[in-house]
């Protein structure tokens, strides 16, 4: 078994990472090979909407054709047996990378029919980890659950299965006195980083592991 977990955050050691490497353990325990990889590290680009993997016949029918630094990557996925995406929430979606990586990774599998199918070749379990500065209320307020129940909804089509774990009002400054967030009560947030986010660690571990069980 192996886990391959994605980083869509620019920080390495932070909330998001934090919690895919917790995840990475996880499975880990249960015996499985892991991998993190960092989309910030690699040059690549979205879906350039060349429709090659929707062509019939052609060389790259049901898979994506660019060449960049993502194609190891997504190689990668059709040999795993569980994938993991990790995102901060930018402006109430994912960031910018993760959202090209899930453009590369899904579009390809994603058969036009309808009800959509997929074209992937096996079944594999994936998982998404949200981390955000804002509290759980303006998840449900916001688009935020959109965004999050369509992420569901096309891992399930093309993969099979997708759990989602959510980690809310995250300590999003290293030093909160040099920067101007006055929004924010800094002893609240303390006090959830001390209390409540060892428990979404505890909460990543355990998805990781199941996600190899």
């Amino acid at each position: 078994m192996k886990l391959l977990a994605i980083n869509g955050s620019p920080r390495k050691r932070w909330n998001t990472a934090t919690l895919l490497e917790k995840a990475l353990e996880g499975a880990a325990s249960r015996g499985a090979e892991t991998e993190l990889v960092h989309l910030y590290d690699i040059d690549f680009k979205g879906c350039v909407s060349c429709f090659a993997c929707k062509t019939l016949g052609g060389a790259s029918y049901g898979r994506c054709v660019v060449e960049d630094g993502l194609k190891r990557v997504l190689d990668e996925v059709t040999r795993v047996d569980a994938v993991l995406v990790g995102s901060p929430v930018y402006l109430g979606s994912v960031t910018g990378e993760t959202q090209s990586f899930l453009e590369r990774l899904i579009f390809p599998y994603l058969a036009y029919t309808d009800p959509p199918t997929t074209l992937f070749p096996k079944k594999i379990r994936t998982g998404f980890i949200y981390t955000l500065g804002a509290g759980e209320e303006r998840v449900r307020e916001g688009a935020m659950e959109a965004n999050s129940t369509s992420h569901k909804f096309l891992l399930e089509v093309v993969f099979g299965s997708a759990r989602a774990l959510w980690c809310c009002d995250t300590w999003q400054f290293e030093d909160y006195s040099k920067v101007y967030a006055p929004r924010f009560d800094v002893a609240k947030k303390a006090r959830r980083r001390e209390e409540v986010f060892p428990e979404d660690c505890r909460r990543a571990f355990d998805l990781g592991a199941e996600l190899v069980s």
